[in-house]
């Protein structure tokens, strides 16, 4: 179920005041984060952010194109192993 409008988007309170504190300072230095839930907005452009996936950070550098998603879509959590091929059965 999604957010109402009324409300407005989420974004974690102490993520939000680090990210204006790189913009003012103009900092490029990446900043870690926990909140896989906050939403991207157009504050964020421009801002290196490591997103925890539950086992590492993930880097990730906001563009324009992001604003509207959440951050946790940018740090998969899941690897993917390839399927297993099929045997080759011995034609004799």
């Amino acid at each position: 179920m999604s957010r109402s409008r009324k409300k407005g988007f989420f974004v974690d309170p102490s993520l939000m005041t680090k990210v204006e504190v790189a913009q003012k300072a103009g900092n490029r230095k990446p900043i870690k984060t926990w909140s896989r839930r906050s939403t991207v907005t157009p504050v964020f452009i421009g801002v290196n952010l490591e997103v925890h996936n539950g086992k590492t950070f993930i880097p990730v550098y906001v563009t324009e194109n992001m604003v509207g998603h959440k951050l946790g879509e940018f740090a998969p959590t899941r690897t993917f192993k390839q399927h297993t091929q099929p045997s080759k059965k011995v034609e004799a």
